[in-house]
């Protein structure tokens, strides 16, 4: 009664059949390439090809022998079991793909965010410098101050020189004083 116990999981289940290790990766790539070749004009005309062929000769024999008449459930058989396996196949190679594009649409996306960031404070400098340089003096602004500076001292100096010509020379040399 202990080998019936169905309270208890059995230890090895299975253990008859031989346990197949496969690299996930190379078997994804490997649907991958099928899910593509499927999606190709070639694949359609090599199966157009091959169903022509097989018709043609089980309708005319090879010898006199048709090894698959008329409802041609041989063909059906091939392209059933040719469906079975594409099926996964192709599902498998899209699940890949969702995941790529996952990937990359998270990475796009943490790209977009820092480019964000970037924009943001970049913007907070240019706008910290713009409110600096209203308190900065102009390179016009120095420029305009410095006329105004020069022309001040070049009237001084005019009206010095215009005064020491009205000034009546009683022979001392003022310069002495």
């Amino acid at each position: 009664m202990a080998d019936n116990d169905l309270s208890k999981p059995r230890e090895s289940r299975g253990s008859w059949l031989p346990r197949v290790q496969l690299d996930s990766e190379t078997f994804g790539t490997f649907a991958e390439a099928f899910a593509r070749f499927m999606g190709t004009a070639k694949f359609l005309v090599y199966m157009t090809v091959f169903v022509v062929l097989w018709v043609t000769f089980n309708f005319v024999g090879i010898y006199g022998f048709k090894w698959d008449p008329y409802p041609f459930i041989l063909l059906n058989l091939f392209f059933s079991t040719q469906a079975s396996y594409s099926a996964p196949l192709i599902l498998l190679a899209q699940n890949r793909q969702e995941v790529r594009d996952k990937i990359s649409l998270d990475e796009d996306r943490r790209l977009a965010a820092q480019s964000r960031a970037d924009m943001d404070f970049l913007a907070r400098e240019i706008a910290s410098i713009r409110m600096h340089l209203g308190e900065l003096a102009t390179r016009d602004f120095v420029r305009s101050e410095l006329r105004s500076e020069l022309r001040g001292l070049l009237d001084e100096l005019d009206e010095r020189a215009r005064t020491r010509e009205e000034m009546p020379d009683d022979g001392e040399d003022t310069r002495a004083r």
